[in-house]
């Protein structure tokens, strides 16, 4: 029962009827000791970024805006037949954008080379089993200034992954946005080929189209394409949800995710249906998601299985776009 004290912990503290607020469902208390918490925490990530993006960069990274972040996760998963599981995880960046000719170097944990195959990643309801500490990178991206909505913008980058041996890298990114006049659709495209020296050659894509359906309402179209030397076949997924604010803090999601792989001889793996609940429990810094979902797999006849996911999510930057 220990193991899920902090959801337990967190239903006690929401409040009831008139103690709600507009930004926050904690009571008075406990508000304040999150804030000052977060404050203190998300002060440290901020000074040590500029700090070093000072002394690589410019003065200009006392004012200029920061990207970096730390979020710190615990979740605890259900699934039909399997024992229960938790997992604490943290994943942080360090934005350094002052340097010189456009050049960025970013601190992170976990970038996207690490997820593993698209089957491993699933519906995205849970981490991937890949994320661990040795994924650490420290790089240099190189960027442009063209606005996506106008021209294609790129990004090229090169840096090691912290783990012994050191693993080096090299990677190329293209992003685009396309909104059709006289429409509501949009059409984002987001490309990516990377080299790292232990796992080879990599390469993703993916294309999301939208458009709103009423005046609360959206539909999303997600396609993702991958492919890894490791692996040497072409995966994709398809996911279709239709999205909707149930208030200023509050989202619903329903959806339906199909993963499959070679596009030449398409072979599904594993569909999905699944419903995404997130609130924003306080100010932008605390979530709470509740995903129940099910999954029907190849190696299970395609046989539905349940599975639930619950997770609290702490954002750490000091300063939250609402």
């Amino acid at each position: 029962m220990t193991k899920y004290a902090p959801f337990l912990y967190l239903i006690l503290l929401l409040p009831l009827g008139s103690r709600a607020s507009e930004h926050t469902d904690l009571p008075e208390w406990a508000a304040k000791e999150l804030d000052q918490a977060h404050d203190s925490l998300a002060n440290w990530v901020d000074y040590s970024a500029r700090s070093l993006d000072g002394l690589l960069g410019t003065q200009e990274s006392l004012r200029v805006e920061n990207d970096s972040y730390l979020r710190i996760t615990q979740q605890a998963s259900w699934e039909e037949s399997d024992d229960p599981e938790t997992e604490l995880n943290l994943r942080f960046k360090l934005d350094l954008p002052t340097s010189e000719e456009r050049l960025r170097l970013l601190i992170e944990s976990d970038p996207e080379e690490s997820l593993g195959t698209l089957a491993e990643q699933g519906s995205d309801r849970q981490f991937s089993p890949e994320l661990s500490n040795s994924n650490t990178t420290i790089g240099v991206d190189k960027l442009t200034s063209d606005d996506p909505r106008r021209h294609w913008n790129y990004r090229l980058g090169g840096g090691i992954k912290l783990k012994l041996p050191l693993d080096t890298y090299v990677r190329a990114t293209g992003e685009r946005i396309w909104a059709l006049s006289q429409s509501p659709w949009e059409l984002r495209s987001y490309n990516r080929l990377s080299w790292f020296k232990s796992d080879g050659y990599s390469a993703r894509s993916h294309w999301d189209l939208s458009r709103p359906l009423t005046d609360n309402r959206e539909f999303r179209s997600y396609s993702r394409l991958q492919w890894q030397e490791t692996e040497d076949t072409l995966e994709f997924s398809q996911r279709f949800e239709v999205a909707q604010p149930l208030s200023n803090r509050s989202h619903l999601r329903h959806g339906v995710i199909v993963i499959g792989e070679s596009l030449s001889s398409p072979r599904v793996e594993d569909y999905y249906l699944q419903s995404w609940y997130r609130r924003d429990i306080h100010r932008g810094r605390l979530f709470l998601d509740l995903i129940p979902e099910l999954h029907f797999d190849r190696d299970s006849d395609f046989e539905p299985r349940w599975a639930v996911t619950l997770r609290l999510e702490l954002f750490l930057r000091k300063s939250i776009s609402r």
